[in-house]
């Protein structure tokens, strides 16, 4: 444990211990406990209370079992730390949610779970969770993810052999595209040359496979047992693609029946075990419509007001209906120097490649027609589409998800030994009732 107990935690805390309302009778109250201190952080006994009420009641709606309450307040708590790290190291590197993102996220989430703003909000208050506090709760996550964006993602180095590869292998096994919706549990080992340690994970590991196959339910025991930092999430990993499986489960997962948990794996890092929870899908072509385009933009600046570049781009809008070359006219009056130096030229268009006011135009408009003069954000254009195609990207997207895939594969797994290493490197100290607990250093990180 290293002493880096900083004068501003010390404050706080004498403070929090101190601080108590006057009653009539001048009683003294402890407005709240301070139950662990994580760096220049604190982590309040309400805070643990919130966080623990919100799981238990998300846990519920799902139908999944709770721990012992000991145990879910150690898992929490655990969370809780894991955070504090990850928040004091945005703050440190300036990071910050403006209140727009976080609206247009709030909006966003209720969008995909079909609700209105109001209704997203009365769902939240059926839960217990009051809208302003899933509102912070998402600005913490939405954080989180960025320092781990860039944290850990600097890590991972996707090479084009690795997709030849995973292509070839994805080839071998059919180019099977369906989904699986898996669960994950996740026994880990500190030390993977200490053979007793070994033994008491794939013991542990073994055992809570044959409570789930005796009925037990898997996203209980992930709650309750796993070592996995979804595990408060019932160990849920989402729909996933075949080619997205993590290496360690790929091989098994496709031969698992709906609600079959598999055998216990093993690596360096532990035991796992995942339950196939749905499956869908089958493959299908991908076919888009692509527009070969041009265009000439003239764009408004301070030395030319909006009005006097839409006069210009009309003005040059009538010398393409009196036959004037576009190839030349874009040469010589677009803004857009990349296509302007090319005639205007954009190539072949794939769809959500343009804003929106310019790909409204290109679709609407027939092949050779001059489509204009409209305004989108960039300024005023005049487009022609002068051919269209379907095209088959398949192949493409194949190998876009499969450089996803690899890069999921090792940001997850450089991931949880990030959080180790922020984690042992932290100063943590548990008070009150957490006090009696294993030295933080010992602790697993979730």
């Amino acid at each position: 444990m290293k002493a880096t107990l900083r004068h501003g935690v010390q404050a706080l805390l004498v403070f929090l211990a101190v601080l108590a309302p006057l009653t009539v009778q001048a009683e003294r109250k402890l407005l709240d406990q301070v139950v662990a201190i994580v760096d220049e952080d604190v982590i309040l006994q309400t805070e643990l209370e919130a966080r623990i009420n919100t799981i238990a009641s998300r846990l519920k709606a799902q139908g999944t079992g709770l721990p012992p309450r000991p145990v879910l307040e150690e898992r929490v708590l655990d969370q809780l730390i894991t955070e504090s790290i990850q928040m004091q190291m945005a703050d440190r590197a300036g990071m910050r949610i403006s209140d727009n993102e976080l609206n247009e996220t709030m909006a966003n989430i209720a969008e995909r779970n079909g609700m209105t703003l109001a209704e997203f909000e009365a769902q939240l208050e059926a839960e217990g969770v009051t809208y302003n506090q899933a509102r912070e709760q998402i600005r913490k996550e939405m954080l989180t993810s960025r320092v781990q964006q860039r944290q850990v993602g600097n890590r991972v180095r996707v090479t084009d052999r690795e997709v030849e590869n995973y292509l070839e292998s994805q080839q071998a096994r059919g180019n099977n595209s369906a989904e699986y919706r898996l669960a994950y549990i996740f026994i880990s080992v500190d030390d993977p040359s200490d053979e007793a340690e070994m033994e008491a994970a794939r013991e542990k590991a073994e055992r809570l496979r044959s409570e789930i196959v005796q009925g037990r339910d898997f996203r209980e025991v992930a709650v309750a047992e796993s070592d996995a930092s979804n595990a408060l999430e019932g160990g849920d990993m989402g729909w996933r693609a075949e080619g997205q499986l993590p290496s360690l489960v790929a091989p098994v997962v496709p031969d698992l029946a709906v609600g079959e948990p598999s055998p216990v794996l093993e690596n360096n890092s532990g035991f796992h075990l995942v339950m196939l929870m749905d499956k869908r899908g089958g493959e299908q072509q991908q076919v888009i419509q692509q527009h070969l385009v041009r265009h000439i933009l003239v764009r408004p600046s301070e030395a030319v007001t909006d009005s006097e570049a839409e006069a210009r781009i009309r003005d040059l809008y009538q010398q393409l209906q009196n036959g004037a070359s576009f190839s030349a006219l874009a040469q010589d009056y677009s803004d857009d120097p990349v296509s302007g130096s090319d005639g205007g030229n954009l190539g072949w268009v794939s769809p959500g490649q343009m804003v929106p006011a310019f790909e409204q135009a290109m679709i609407e408009a027939d092949v050779d027609e001059l489509r204009g003069p409209f305004r989108s954000q960039f300024g005023w254009h005049i487009l022609q589409v002068q051919e269209r195609r379907q095209k088959d990207i398949s192949g493409e997207l194949r190998e876009t998800e499969a450089r996803q895939a690899i890069y999921r594969r090792k940001f997850e797994t450089e991931l949880q030994n990030w959080l180790r290493e922020v984690r042992d490197e932290a100063f943590v100290e548990f008070k009150g009732e957490y006090g009696n607990d294993s030295p933080a250093e010992e602790e697993p990180v979730s």
